[in-house]
């Protein structure tokens, strides 16, 4: 009976043994996958975390690249934000003056000629006696050069210093011609910066009065008002610039013919000299 009783409560122990086992291991499983849970959760988390950070700093204004704008664009600009009654005062200067310019250069590029070829045919035509034929020459032949040759050669049966007086004299106007209209150049070259210093004055003055208004020294005020008195000057100047570039190349022009002129005249009156000692 002893014994018996002695099996079952070793029975009972086992039995509690292994449930108590039984229920550790359970809550170790229970514990490990909550774990394991947890840990996916959080790394789901810090994940979605990373990708809304990278999403605001995409769309992030501050941080995405700006697209720069061209040369046109911006000086669309800057004439918006210059005054806008002077920045076109000085875009008026650069028109105008640019019109004088290309109009010189036309004209001067016209009146350019071969004039050592010329003058050889003329000298061979004088000395071959064929005074007619060298005046057509003369008419036929554009520019200044063949101009002054064309009044020398009306005079030929003339004295030679009536030839040399006509010959000058016609140069003189010939050299007014090739200056003509140079001087309004000149002027917008002069006006242009003039404008752009006015209204710099002005935007200056505008200043002053938009912070006597707000009663104090704002630096955006003072700022905003300084923009726009020196962009109209920055326009004036570079307008100027322009058209100084534009003038020195059409005065290389003017001196060219000039200097081409002067020797064509001390050829034709070789030519008359040798034609007068053969008659």
């Amino acid at each position: 009976m002893k014994e018996l009783i002695a099996k079952i409560f070793i029975c009972i122990l086992m039995i509690g043994g292994f449930g108590n086992t039984a229920s550790a291991d359970t809550r170790a499983k229970v514990t490990g996958k909550t774990d394991t849970t947890a840990v996916v959760t959080d790394s789901i988390a810090s994940a979605t975390d990373s990708l809304m950070d990278e999403s605001e700093i995409m769309t992030d204004p501050t941080m995405m690249e700006e697209t720069p704008q061209g040369l046109h664009q911006m000086l669309k600009t800057k004439f918006i934000e210059g005054n806008a009654g002077f920045m076109s005062l000085v875009a008026l200067a650069l028109v105008i003056g640019l019109a004088f310019c290309i109009e010189r250069i036309i004209y001067l590029s016209l009146s350019e000629i071969n004039a050592k070829k010329f003058m050889a045919d003329l000298d061979a035509l004088i000395a071959e006696e064929k005074i007619e034929e060298a005046k057509k020459l003369c008419r036929d032949t554009r520019g200044p050069v063949a101009s002054i040759c064309y009044q020398g050669l009306e005079r030929i049966d003339e004295s030679i210093g009536n030839v040399e007086r006509s010959v000058a004299s016609y140069g003189s106007v010939q050299a007014a011609n090739l200056e003509k209209g140079c001087s309004w150049i000149t002027l917008f070259i002069a006006i242009a910066p003039s404008l752009g210093f006015l209204g710099t004055v002005i935007g200056m003055v505008m200043a002053f009065d938009q912070i006597q208004m707000a009663g104090d020294i704002s630096p955006t005020i003072v700022a905003s008002g300084m923009k726009v008195a020196l962009i109209t000057t920055i326009f004036g100047i570079i307008v100027a610039l322009i058209l100084q570039i534009f003038y020195n190349y059409i005065l290389s022009k003017i001196e060219h013919l000039t200097a081409q002129m002067e020797e064509s005249a001390i050829t034709l009156l070789d030519a008359v000299m040798k034609y007068k000692l053969r008659k």
